[in-house]
């Protein structure tokens, strides 16, 4: 018998990119570091950071970088992918690097592969972790990673306060949570470039995957679609006959890798310690306010107040200097 979500300890993993773009769009360009390149990222980061580890201190957390902008697995698959972003600016490339610095510094595990998104370092992670006894906590608002919510897990939109689990998927999506990459493989998913199924929307694809329950029930059993009580059922079989091998190459865009080489440090899930000599470098450099350096340095004990700490993984701690990325490195 499964122990209760209480008995677990919790492992939290952040979608970091997302919340260094939003900072990126949203606080205006008045910050700059020593060398007169902007920071409006990093500062916006920091806040987030502050807030999630004051609030929540917690013992097991993992960041999670993008760094496959164009290298992914998945651009083999199909060039167009993620075709409709634009290329990060030089200025917003190096504010990556700093946030990783950052996140290095105050003894957190971080990860970013040249080959695998984030998404896939935090579905691999959390498949990992849940074989040594932890839930997951995805503090992301992408309805993606809903896919990997267990029975145990939850998924965290921070800047709404908002967390659901595996059973409040449908709730917000219409559909289960091991049901969303056919979901997003039928309807589509503008943000990532992938055009889906023509003519399924959103609302058409919840009620086949209702009725079917998986995209291969799906398209082995087609024939019965045209007598669904659906408004245009005859011309979506049509369209799934027609697209049937698109179809299965947009669910392989959109299902999250598990088996991603995770490049954990030397404490593993844990927290680890923080580097107040780096974090106090990081700090000037950075040109950070008095009231985030002290709020900073007064987080950099990861044993004070920290939940879950019997939980912790003993062992030496990593150099972080050897984890810290330049400026110029990030892709």
């Amino acid at each position: 018998m499964s122990p209760p979500v209480t008995a677990r300890p919790t492992l939290h993993l952040v979608d970091a990119s997302l919340y260094v773009f939003r900072a990126w769009h949203s606080i205006p360009d008045e910050f700059h570091d020593a060398q007169g390149w902007p920071t409006n990222a990093v500062h916006g980061f920091a806040r987030f950071l502050l807030e999630l580890l004051e609030r929540e201190r917690p013992a097991h957390v993992l960041i999670a970088f993008d760094e496959a902008l164009d290298s992914c697995f998945r651009h083999a698959l199909y060039p167009a992918y993620k075709g409709n972003r634009e290329p990060a600016p030089d200025e917003l490339r190096r504010q990556f690097a700093h946030c990783k610095a950052l996140c290095a510094a105050l003894g957190l595990g971080v990860l970013a592969h040249h080959h695998y998104e984030a998404d896939d370092l935090i579905g691999s992670a959390l498949h990992a972790a849940r074989a040594q006894g932890l839930r997951g906590v995805i503090v992301s608002a992408d309805k993606d990673l809903s896919q990997l919510l267990g029975e145990h897990d939850e998924q965290w939109d921070f800047a709404r306060g908002q967390r659901w689990g595996a059973a409040g998927v449908k709730a917000r999506h219409g559909v289960h949570a091991h049901q969303i990459a056919d979901y997003l493989a039928l309807c589509g998913d503008a943000i990532d470039n992938i055009p889906g199924v023509t003519g399924i929307g959103a609302k058409s694809a919840a009620v086949l995957l209702a009725h079917f329950g998986s995209l291969d029930a799906l398209l082995a059993r087609v024939d019965e679609v045209p007598f669904l009580r659906l408004r245009g059922a005859a011309q979506m079989a049509v369209r799934l006959r027609e697209q049937r091998e698109h179809a299965l190459l947009w669910r392989q865009l959109t299902t999250i890798a598990l088996d991603a080489p995770l490049d954990l440090p030397a404490h593993g899930f844990a927290r680890g310690p923080a580097d107040a000599d780096m974090l106090a470098a990081l700090c000037e450099a950075l040109r950070f306010g008095p009231l985030t350096r002290r709020r900073l340095l007064e987080i950099c004990d990861p044993g004070s107040g920290i939940r879950d700490s019997q939980e912790r993984s003993p062992g030496p701690a990593p150099d972080p200097q050897s984890r810290i990325p330049n400026p110029g490195s990030y892709p």
